[in-house]
């Protein structure tokens, strides 16, 4: 009996301190509202910390980026979307981006996260434009913003921005 508990205890407390590890790590989650028109659009995403990293350096060119750590980025709407000329059903839908070869940043559409994305996943994708900005941000933030049935997404980590337009479908 005195071993079982000992043994019980034992993992309680390797639990909690793995458990608890991934919150010391900046691993919360963040989300970002906006009205587009007629829309609610949500965004739901990992905020993670840079701890002195250079995001430019850990994003690998034509290798999907899940914007965010532990779970999908996820965009989610109760109308279609025209995202990068396509139109995007209501419902819930992973987000990636993506640098390709030539340093040309793109916003993608998946029915498939990061680990499993396949090009057939993808349901469409969206230019968007990178610019540095003077001051740094610690913690992954995406911001969602409405105007006149148009919506803006900014990705901001570091000094890196990463911006990308979309609208109501049609």
């Amino acid at each position: 009996m005195t071993k079982r508990f000992f043994l019980a205890t034992a993992l309680s407390l390797v639990a909690a301190v793995v458990g608890g590890s991934s919150v010391a790590y900046g691993q919360e989650r963040g989300e970002t509202k906006a009205s587009i028109g007629k829309a609610n659009v949500t965004i739901e995403y990992g905020k993670p910390s840079l701890r002195g990293r250079d995001p430019l350096k850990m994003i690998r060119p034509g290798q999907p980026w899940r914007m965010g750590s532990n779970a999908p980025t996820t965009i989610e709407s109760d109308a279609g979307l025209n995202i990068g000329g396509t139109t995007v059903p209501k419902g819930k839908h992973i987000l990636l981006a993506l640098q390709d070869d030539a340093g040309k940043w793109w916003l993608i559409v998946s029915s498939k996260s990061n680990f499993e994305y396949e090009p057939s996943a993808k349901l469409t994708q969206a230019a968007m434009e990178l610019s540095k900005a003077e001051d740094s941000v610690e913690q992954l933030e995406i911001k969602l913003a409405g105007k006149e049935g148009q919506g803006t997404i900014e990705i901001a980590w570091g000094t890196l921005r990463l911006t990308a337009k979309f609208g109501l479908a049609k």
